[in-house]
């Protein structure tokens, strides 16, 4: 956890410095709208630990790198560097890294709330949420996209119809992909993935309590239950 603590200070280091580095260029050439761009971006590196500070809650540093990354991916070589333009996948790219991290939010919190006791659902629930979830992140999106077209005459939408049918289509298979990623973890599989729970749990007693690793029923019949417990 160390380890992964120094590697986001690194990248949050780095991400900040070019991003000054950045918004400088763009002052020397005039593009103002780049510049405040810029300054919103290096504003949204500090979300999560602003978030951390008022909620009193600790991330797990291997999800807000992937935070970091995407706003990296998608403002700084999307917009400053006209990913979107040069390279045809980049926008299909994050929708799926943007429906990932939504499904990757919803797991964890429905899958902590299932192991605290607080609700009472079985792994394929806990993916069908996910996925739900994420999808419905997407389409939301969409409908924001759609507005701003309609209201300020930008072009977020490209080729309209086409080039929303496609960003649901890549959202939806994000999705299914975490979503299938959480029911595997939830049935004991993919050990790695413990970031999105157990890390959590185990950095937020005060929230939690003191973590200690026990079985995860699956089987709600009363006979099966008592054979664990025994």
């Amino acid at each position: 956890m160390q380890r992964n603590r120094r590697t986001k200070l690194v990248i949050l280091v780095l991400f900040r410095v070019v991003l000054v580095l950045a918004a400088i260029y763009f002052a020397y050439e005039h593009s103002w709208m780049n510049v405040a761009l810029a300054v919103l971006t290096i504003g949204l590196t500090f979300l999560t630990s602003t978030l951390e500070k008022e909620l009193k809650v600790d991330y797990p540093e291997e999800f807000e790198i992937i935070i970091m990354l995407f706003v990296f991916a998608s403002i700084f070589l999307g917009e400053f560097n006209s990913f979107y333009y040069r390279f045809w996948w980049w926008d299909i790219f994050l929708h799926g890294l943007s429906a990932i991290i939504l499904g990757m939010l919803a797991f964890s919190l429905v899958y902590i709330l299932n192991k605290e006791g607080r609700i009472k659902l079985k792994p394929g629930f806990i993916a069908l949420f996910a996925f739900c979830f994420a999808v419905a992140g997407g389409a939301v999106w969409e409908i924001i996209e759609f507005s701003i077209d309609q209201s300020l005459g930008t072009n977020m939408q490209k080729s309209g119809l086409v080039d929303t049918m496609i960003d649901i289509i890549v959202d939806t298979t994000g999705a299914l992909i975490i979503s299938v990623i959480g029911f595997l973890y939830a049935k004991g599989h993919l050990k790695f993935l413990r970031f999105l729970s157990e890390d959590f749990m185990k950095a937020n007693p005060h929230i939690f309590g003191e973590y200690k690793p026990r079985k995860f029923l699956l089987n709600t019949n009363p006979l099966a239950i008592s054979k664990i417990k025994s």
